[in-house]
């Protein structure tokens, strides 16, 4: 089928929402093309004598959006003439802000699918235009990247980091700043050991012979998910 047919008859419209700043493009996809990407990563430590290496789990892959967006202002006059100005917009996607330095969050949504996600390439193809040369139909190749963040990952799998929490008796003079000195190297550090063993005051002197657990960091505070580095 050509490209005229299926931007007239079988296309469906998407939303791609711009996190940062609200706004949102209309844009056309073919529902039944559409893939979708993940994987993980794994390290391989060779030991003389064994008959294959031992495998590492090293950390997951992000997830990947690949489609073809269609631009269409012959059809849809609602769009503008000039198809441009529409891809324009979400090429525009990979621009930085200059607020967060960075390009936009965005949340691509067609149908039951919804990806919290960022623009990471665009690849326009001109299929066709009006007597003079302005291009009323694009095809928009994209890949969106899955976003996450320390702080979504942790909301999202409950865990903490792989090293695993050790364990300090106290001694004579030990307070919270200077446990966070000693095993952070940062007395600014405190408020992981002191949320994990309930204590109010930082600088207060410690009972002698307590036993006080030493999370690792970045460390999530159960009660709010909030991640402490």
């Amino acid at each position: 089928m050509s490209t005229a047919d299926n931007a007239t008859g079988q296309l469906e419209k998407a939303t791609i929402l711009n996190l940062e700043t609200g706004d949102t493009i209309s844009v056309l996809i073919n529902p039944g093309e559409y893939s979708m990407q993940r994987g993980n990563s794994f390290s391989q430590t060779t030991i003389p004598g064994l008959s294959a290496p031992i495998l590492q789990f090293v950390a997951g892959e992000m997830q990947t959006l690949d489609m073809e967006l269609f631009i269409d202002t012959y059809v849809d006059h609602a769009a503008g003439d000039d198809a441009r100005e529409v891809a324009g917009q979400v090429i525009s996607l990979m621009d930085i802000d200059p607020d967060t330095h960075a390009p936009p969050r965005l949340e691509f949504a067609w149908g039951s699918l919804t990806f919290t996600c960022v623009l990471a390439s665009a690849a326009s193809t001109y299929v066709m235009f009006r007597g003079d040369g302005v291009p009323v139909r694009i095809r928009v190749t994209v890949t969106f990247n899955e976003y996450r963040n320390l702080e979504l990952e942790a909301k999202a799998i409950k865990r903490q980091t792989s090293d695993y929490t050790s364990e300090h008796v106290v001694r004579d003079g030990d307070t919270v700043w200077s446990l966070a000195t000693k095993f952070y190297d940062d007395p600014r550090k405190w408020r992981a050991i002191a949320i994990e063993n309930r204590i109010d005051d930082p600088g207060a002197p410690l009972n002698v012979g307590r036993a006080l657990r030493l999370p690792s960091l970045p460390y999530r505070d159960p009660s709010t998910d909030r991640i402490l580095t």
